[in-house]
Formats: C-alpha cells, structure tokens, sequence
C-alpha cells in the first residue's frame, strides 16, 4: 500500500533507528505521569511543580548548548550512546531507592543527559537521509517514537498507586535495549545525498551568527517555536493537573489513557497524512498542525468530568502534533548547512524549554490562585498567538528560501 511503500529505500541505519525508537517507547512509563508524581506522590502544589521545571530548564541551558556543540563535533553515535547510558543508570537508581526528592533529582539528570543527545539524534536522522526521503524518514522515526506509547502510558497509569518503583525499572531496561541496538548496528553515520539544496551545503569554519544573518527568518521561526512549545508542553502540565484535580489519583489512569489515544492516532495517522499531504511544504503543515494543536488542548477546558470529549479533543491534538512533526523536523536541515545543524537545534530547545518553563510558572500560579479557568484562558490566547507567528512565518519564508519552492 501506498502509505507503507513510502518508507521503502532508506538506509538500514534509519530502520535501526526507528526499532530503537520503538523499544525506548515501549518502556517510556515515567515520562508522561511526572507531573502527577510530583502532585499526588510527593504532595507539591502546582506553582512548586512548575518553579522545579524552570529550575532544571535553567540548569539543562548549558547542557542544550553543550548537545548543539558536541552533534556538530563529535561522533553522534557515541554522543547518544554515552548519554543513554546516564539515563539507564538514573531510572535503575530511582526504582531501587523509596521515592524522595532524589529520585525527581535523578530523573532530571536523565533529562539532562536526554537533551545533550537530542541534537545528535535529529541530526543522524538527518545525515542518513537525502533531501527528498528525509520527510520520510522523520516520519518514521515518530511513528517508531509512538508505536510504544500506544500502551507505555496506560500501564505507566496503572502502576502509578502501587508499583510505581517497577516503572522505573522498565523505563530503564527499555532504554538500554535501545542503547544496545544503536551500538551494535549503526554503523555508517553519512549517506550518499543526490539531492542537497545549496542552503544545507557545508560551511566549514563560518560562525553561527553569519549563518544566522543570511537566514533572518529563523529569529522569527525561533519565537514560533518558544510560543508553540508553551503551548504544547500544557499536555504533560496542565492537562494532567485539571484531571488528578478531577478524578484525584485515579487522574493518572485517565490521563496515562489520553497519552495511550495520543500515540494510537501517531500510529495510524502518521503514515496516512505523510502520504496524503507530501506535497504540501513543510512549513505549511506547521500552520496547519499548530491550528489543531491548539484548537485540540485548549478543547479540554470545556470538558468538564465528560472523559469521552477528552479522547476526542485529543484525536485533534495529536493530528496536529502529526502535520507539526512532519513540517518542523525538516524544516531546518533544508534551510541551515549541515555543519551547524546541532547548534540550531539546541536553539530550538532553548526557546522551547525556555518559553515552557517561564509560562508554566504563570500557568502553576493562575491554577493555585485563580483556578484552572483563567489558566485555560491564559493558554488559548498564547494559543492564537502561536499560531499567528507562525503563518507569519509561512509567508516570509518564500521570500528567503525561494530555491525550495521552485519544484
């Protein structure tokens, strides 16, 4: 069928990837109920919850700019490997110790060890593959990313009361199978590339100021991103909070449920849209995708206790997330060379984690003085700034980026 030929003919490295990403989901059982661990385990209020998440996104800066420098230096595989291995260890540890402030502690340092390997890993995507497979190969490397979470968080749920120690363990057996599988077969880093636009040509030598002024667009793609990131990062923090505000513990079943909806449709759409909408430019589907975003999560402050709306706003969230994922991951190997492909991404996440981090301190502080009705009103209007900057920004692009729209 169409929808699958489409991943035919990518490098053999790409599909280990994508078997990796598959593995490391499938055990990705903390991740999704950390808000609710640190709200119904550990008793911190909202405002505290999100001051410990700027807190550790101000301590992960230096470790964002460390990721961008070390993906444009050093071997990416080892980057990855190294850095998977820290995170391994750090699960393992907060599965055997009681669960305390050391073992949020430990998880952060995972965190920090995950976001040094990220521009590392989205760069590999993107040395393995050519300019007209590499929308492909991003996809699959989210569907891969989602195929375990169709389950990981509903069990994550379901262990949340009483054996919560054990989601730690699998977390960190998962992510070690994944660690083996990128050691053992990953063994070209680069690819033959027959189709390389002259904007991600090599430049040896040139500083990322001068690549940044010849490319003006990207300090406006860098404020879409932090605007956006806000927003989206109100499914792991402001959803979780109005259902374990709802249901009380049982929250984390419901939302881990939510999460389980969320991967189901990356399964199933991912591939559908990815051939459906090829033709349509990247940045176009980033219009499209922060619309849905958006109008899917600022959904759920109308649904009150009716559980059924939130599986259905989800849908829409996560067809959003879908179309963002398949405009943004290419958008910037197509339009910055690929010696400074790191360091652009740990841009990227700064002004991601950054604007999350400072807006969910606002959000905490709306929940616990004002309640969840201004905080959801307070998202929606970010919500539509978002999505104002970045049609914006699909208007200006042509203009500085004319040689992509020529086909």
């Amino acid at each position: 069928m169409r929808f699958l030929q489409q991943y035919k003919n990518l490098s053999r490295e790409i599909y280990i990837l994508f078997f990796g990403r598959i593995v490391t989901s499938m055990g990705s059982l903390i991740w999704p109920i950390m808000t609710l661990i640190l709200k119904n385990k550990l008793g911190y209020s909202a405002t505290t919850i999100a001051t410990i998440s700027m807190v550790m996104g101000i301590v992960q800066l230096p470790a964002v700019l460390l990721g961008g420098k070390v993906a444009d230096t050093l071997n990416r595989k080892w980057v990855i490997i190294c850095c998977d291995m820290v995170t391994v260890i750090c699960f393992f540890i907060s599965g055997i110790i009681p669960l305390s402030f050391i073992s949020v502690v430990l998880f952060y340092v995972a965190g920090v060890f995950a976001t040094i390997e990220g521009p590392s890993y989205d760069a590999i995507v993107a040395d393995l593959s050519d300019g007209d497979s590499r929308e492909h190969a991003y996809s699959l490397q989210y569907l891969g990313g989602n195929l375990g979470l169709v389950l990981a968080p509903t069990l994550g749920g379901l262990l949340f009361k009483h054996y919560l120690w054990l989601a730690f363990i699998i977390t960190s057996l998962a992510t070690f199978s994944s660690t083996v599988l990128i050691f053992l077969f990953v063994k070209r880093l680069q690819v033959d590339k027959k189709h390389v636009s002259e904007y991600e040509e090599k430049k040896e030598g040139v500083k990322l100021w001068e690549v940044l002024k010849e490319r003006k667009t990207f300090f406006l793609y860098f404020i879409a991103t932090g605007f956006a990131g806000l927003v989206y990062s109100q499914f792991n923090y402001l959803l979780p909070l109005n259902m374990e505000n709802l249901y009380g513990a049982d929250g984390a079943t419901w939302f881990g449920m939510m999460t389980s909806i969320n991967g189901f449709v990356v399964v199933v759409g991912t591939p559908l849209i990815t051939a459906a909408f090829g033709r349509i430019k990247d940045v176009r589907k980033m219009v499209i995708g922060e619309t849905l975003i958006v109008a899917g999560l600022f959904s759920c402050s109308f649904a009150g206790r009716m559980i059924l709306l939130y599986f259905l706003f989800m849908t829409v969230f996560t067809l959003g997330e879908i179309f963002n994922v398949l405009g943004g991951s290419p958008y910037m190997t197509r339009r910055i060379p690929s010696t400074h492909w790191g360091r652009v991404n740990s841009i990227l996440m700064i002004f991601n984690g950054g604007f999350s981090a400072i807006g969910n301190l606002v959000v905490g502080k709306l929940v616990d003085t004002k309640g969840f009705t201004v905080a959801w009103e307070m998202i929606g209007v970010v919500g539509a700034l978002a999505i104002g900057i970045v049609f914006l920004l699909a208007l200006v692009d042509k203009k500085q980026f004319r040689l992509l729209y020529e086909k």
